[in-house]
């Protein structure tokens, strides 16, 4: 189903937030249309289809249960619009609060108004999506928040749920956070075993660059000897690996006077997240923001 043909379905406001957020319409139409063939594969929604008839229709708001951060609310909207399209319906809604807005419980985010068959068989899709996205936005803001004005952030990684990474990555943007690359080709980042292989750190710059001389290139370093190295072999930026903080204000101070830029990774908690800072580091990595998010429980109300 392309996007050209489903965007008369979809309002002028949604259409407007999901150019703001800089998503790709296509992107954002194949990841709801997936998500409700996922829910569609054994059939239609038995249960709602007994209970409704196809002429009744219905109100309902998306609705915060605990306090977090939103991201995906737009999502939520296009499953809806793409759910009334199949059933041959129509269906409106309205955001009532942006992503990157945060919310008490009881605040209202979405309201909808639809065929009951068409809100009760997007529910569980439309909630999944914009939950998911906005557990990323709110692990991301407990970061920002515990990071602000130290001159360090937060980034991501790319351990992201597989087809999701795209819209992941828009959710810790959301929470005030900072990307790291967005898949193996638009920048380069040399790890231990790249190392290994290559036999030291600055022969695996040395091929990178010559491969790649455009992309950005961040070394992975756990020692200040390889920091040592990475700098006079021209990274861009180093990436302290499980450095304790004492280590990692070395390896800041190594780094500062050529201007190569530092980010600590491995293994932190948010806990860590006011002493790492005191440290330098530009940025930490933390892949928890992805990987291991809760969800931020939003639930579907009936008018």
């Amino acid at each position: 189903m392309s996007d050209s043909a489903l965007q008369p379905a979809l309002p002028a406001q949604l259409l407007d937030a999901i150019a703001t957020a800089g998503l790709d319409l296509r992107q954002v139409i194949e990841v709801a249309d997936r998500t409700l063939d996922e829910d569609l594969s054994w059939g239609p929604d038995a249960t709602t289809e007994a209970i409704f008839g196809p002429d009744q229709r219905g109100r309902a708001r998306i609705v915060s249960r605990n306090r977090g951060c939103l991201a995906g609310v737009p999502l939520a909207a296009v499953v809806l619009h793409l759910m009334a399209a199949r059933n041959g319906d129509t269906a409106t809604s309205r955001i009532l609060m942006r992503d990157g807005s945060r919310v008490e419980p009881g605040d209202a985010v979405l309201e909808a108004e639809a065929p009951l068959r068409t809100l009760l068989t997007a529910e569980r899709s439309m909630l999944n999506l914009s939950g998911q996205l906005s557990g990323v936005a709110t692990a991301t803001a407990a970061w920002a928040d515990a990071l602000a004005g130290s001159g360090t952030r937060v980034r991501d990684t790319r351990k992201t749920v597989p087809g999701l990474r795209v819209l992941q990555k828009y959710a810790v943007r959301c929470g005030g956070g900072v990307n790291h690359r967005m898949g193996l080709g638009d920048a380069a980042l040399i790890k231990d075993n790249h190392i290994a292989a290559a036999g030291s750190v600055a022969g695996a710059l040395r091929a990178v660059q010559a491969h790649a001389p455009d992309l950005v290139c961040e070394v992975e370093c756990d020692s200040l000897d390889q920091v040592v190295e990475a700098i006079a072999a021209g990274a861009s930026l180093v990436l302290l690996d499980n450095m304790p903080p004492a280590l990692m204000r070395q390896a800041v101070a190594l780094t500062r006077p050529s201007g190569v830029a530092t980010e600590a990774s491995g293994g932190l908690h948010l806990a860590d997240a006011a002493a790492v800072a005191t440290c330098g580091v530009d940025y930490v990595a933390v892949g928890a923001l992805t990987h291991s998010a809760p969800v931020l429980d939003l639930g579907l109300d009936m008018a």
